[in-house]
């Protein structure tokens, strides 16, 4: 595997927004302050990967050669060699700046130069669904976890775009058009992905009927967008202004400390992974018991309201089309796509993610992957998890195949090298990653309709 250099730009914060009460405001525990370190640490891969993310370190999806990478704290490097791994000092990012601000308001509120927040992005869908009211839907599918406890919180939502007819934009697998769904966020401070989903329902509903492409696709399709999967999470992100906040997980406190960065270990945090709390080879490799682990897989399969809620979800916009044994392929006649968004890395990820062992439809999946990859770039790779950096369980992406037989593919947008780096890009950079998304999202609403019969 070729050589992907690991720079991060941009200063960030090492500190993590901590819990909520039950029946009141979120509480904000003392946090730690101080610079963010990124390691390099040889761990090829097999086994030894897997031993690296079962310690419960917060592993970078990144790849160099046999290393991997660990965002951690100074004292990080002590934990590495403890745990028998030969971490040395890759980067190191800045302690947050004083200067925490929020801009603007409604559909015009951003953080960080530009990105916008969890209101702003919610206010973006509610003004589609009224500016273009013949082709945007709002669908509310549920409430995040802050929200059902009473302590703030959001509702959970999608848009549904096409050219709307009787049938259309209903919860129902026994829809007239096929469907595309994309998703950003599921991971909070991979603030790039929410961006990317801005954008592409702005250019499906400000192209219909000017865009001979965009209005055939909505002719025919139906593209649903989630823009934000982990509301919770992201405004802890948000609430860090010019300094995001490295949160990765729900807001869910409530199986272990509510204020889980400490002295030993200021880079830990509360919640849950989402992406790897789906009854999908549930607490397999790549996963944590530890609640302030980055990859927290929480108490039991399916436990986050987030987690059922897509569930729920997608099991009313697609059909089944797979039996229960694993090697049991999908319906070649299947429709539908869904694509989950994360950072960074430039590559495109095909199920099975919990195994090397390819799934029964991996001819046609991995065909579809090597053609996104291509049209987002010579930089970009693809291949299984297990192929380019290393196995998990509980993810999305097997829930969504294994369950449904519908293709459902990761793309890690971004890399570690160069200027626009890693987690926090400066906002400018979203106009180069949008040239290079934009095609595949394309690609992949049109594939929707056959996708396994070429």
């Amino acid at each position: 595997m070729k050589r992907l250099s690991l720079a991060l730009a941009g200063a960030a914060s090492a500190v993590f927004l901590m819990g909520t009460s039950v029946a009141a405001p979120p509480e904000q525990p003392t946090a730690q302050e101080g610079a963010t370190y990124v390691y390099r640490v040889p761990a090829p891969l097999g086994q030894k990967a897997q031993d690296l993310l079962a310690r419960g370190f917060d592993v970078l999806e990144q790849r160099d050669g046999d290393d991997l990478f660990v965002l951690g704290s100074k004292t990080t490097h002590t934990d590495l060699a403890n745990a028998g791994f030969a971490g040395r000092v890759e980067s190191v990012m800045a302690p947050p700046s004083a200067e925490q601000k929020t801009r603007g308001s409604g559909v015009t509120e951003t953080y960080y130069g530009g990105y916008r927040t969890v209101k702003a992005h919610h206010a973006h869908l509610d003004q589609v669904a009224f500016r273009y009211a013949g082709l945007a839907k709002v669908v509310d599918y549920g409430d995040s976890w802050r929200k059902t406890q009473g302590a703030g919180g959001y509702d959970l939502k999608a848009v549904c775009l096409t050219r709307r007819a009787p049938g259309d934009c209903k919860l129902t697998p026994n829809a007239p058009k096929p469907r595309m769904v994309v998703s950003g966020q599921i991971h909070a401070r991979e603030i790039t992905t929410g961006d990317m989903a801005w954008r592409w329902i702005d250019h499906l509903t400000q192209g219909y009927g000017k865009d001979p492409e965009v209005t055939a696709l909505l002719d025919t399709t139906e593209v649903w967008v989630i823009p934000i999967a982990n509301p919770d999470g992201v405004q802890i992100v948000q609430s860090g202004g010019d300094s995001p906040k490295l949160q990765r997980k729900n807001a869910n406190h409530t199986n272990g400390p509510k204020d889980c960065p400490t002295t030993q270990d200021p880079n830990a945090q509360i919640g849950i992974d989402v992406n790897r709390n789906f009854d999908a080879q549930w607490g397999d490799n790549g996963t944590s018991s530890d609640p302030c682990h980055q990859v927290y897989r929480g108490p039991s399969p399916d436990s986050e309201v987030e987690t059922k809620a897509l569930e729920k979800l997608f099991r009313s916009l697609f059909k089944d089309t797979r039996g229960p044994a694993v090697t049991d392929p999908a319906d070649p006649k299947t429709r539908g796509m869904v694509v989950t968004m994360h950072a960074a890395l430039n590559v495109v990820l095909l199920p099975w993610g919990y195994t090397t062992t390819p799934s029964p439809n991996d001819g046609p999946l991995r065909a579809m992957a090597k053609d996104m990859a291509q049209l987002a770039g010579p930089e970009w790779q693809y291949g299984q998890p297990g192929e380019l950096l290393y196995t998990a369980g509980g993810s999305i992406d097997d829930w969504v195949y294994g369950e449904l037989g519908v293709p459902h593919y990761t793309w890690e947008i971004g890399n570690w090298e160069g200027e626009c780096t890693g987690f926090l890009p400066a906002y400018s950079c979203q106009d180069g990653h949008w040239a290079e998304v934009r095609p595949m999202l394309t690609y992949a609403a049109k594939k929707a309709a056959n996708p396994y019969g070429g």
